[in-house]
């Protein structure tokens, strides 16, 4: 594999990341480990081009999310208001601050099959631990303190395999918000560290360049992200219908043994 992902893994990826996104799955793992397991020559790749073009699938599916949400975040923009905006900064900066400093090293040292499984599995544990406490919290009750949390938790997923939804869900139960309104709370401080994230990957990519193949690459990967997340929309209701988040954790921690007992091989 040269410096670009060919057009079928390029799709590949794209339609994996869709459904993974909506999930607390970790797409991040499924983009690291379904190559892995494939086969592919994923880790000749330089580690900011592979990590650029797992930022530009998660760009895809948040757009998707944006056009498949439209109302509900239509409704959270109608009461925005200065405590909701304290609480979307406090739970954008800390991943701000880790992303920016610390992402080359997470990139070189927690990219690999093992890192990932082993990230896997500590979220699947956070995930239960905090799926036990009291859903006592609900609308409109976050505080700058639940901002904070949620910010932390959004650096730790910088972590392949750790799951930005997965962590953020679990720090939101944590803090005995009800499991819709930990759902709500998740894929609304997202779309900021998205965003951010990809205006920072955008701009090292123009300043290093790209290549033709590379970039034909990335355009059919975010394609296949946008169409793949907004055919998938269905997937919110199913999370917030079964709301339990075990099945989840459950995926992730037998998805996370298999790639270990291949490791072992």
């Amino acid at each position: 594999m040269s410096d670009a992902i060919p057009t079928a893994r390029a799709l590949a990826l794209g339609v994996v990341q869709g459904p993974a996104e909506l999930l607390p799955v970790s797409s991040s793992a499924h983009i690291v480990l379904v190559p892995w397991l494939a086969g592919w020559e994923w880790d000749r790749l330089d580690p900011e081009l592979r990590k650029s073009f797992e930022v530009a699938l998660h760009a895809g599916a948040a757009a998707a999310l944006l056009l498949g949400q439209r109302r509900t975040i239509a409704a959270e923009l109608r009461s925005f208001d200065g405590r909701r905006a304290l609480l979307l900064g406090l739970s954008f900066l800390p991943a701000a601050a880790v992303g920016y400093t610390l992402e080359r090293p997470i990139e070189r040292r927690l990219g690999g099959p093992r890192a990932t499984a082993l990230g896997l599995l500590a979220g699947s544990a956070a995930m239960l631990l905090a799926d036990r406490r009291p859903q006592e919290r609900g609308q409109g009750e976050a505080t700058a303190a639940d901002g904070v949390a949620l910010g932390v938790a959004q650096a730790a997923a910088l972590a392949p395999g750790v799951s930005r939804n997965g962590v953020t869900l679990a720090a939101a139960r944590w803090r005995r918000f009800s499991r819709d309104q930990a759902n709500l709370l998740s894929r609304t401080i997202a779309l900021p560290i998205i965003v951010g994230a990809t205006a920072l990957k955008a701009e090292r990519l123009r300043r290093r360049g790209t290549s033709p193949g590379l970039r034909r690459s990335m355009a059919i990967g975010v394609a296949a992200s946008f169409a793949s997340t907004l055919a998938s929309q269905r997937l919110i209701d199913l999370v917030e219908r079964d709301r339990a988040l075990w099945p989840y954790a459950a995926y992730r921690a037998g998805l996370a043994a298999a790639v270990l007992l291949k490791m072992r091989r």
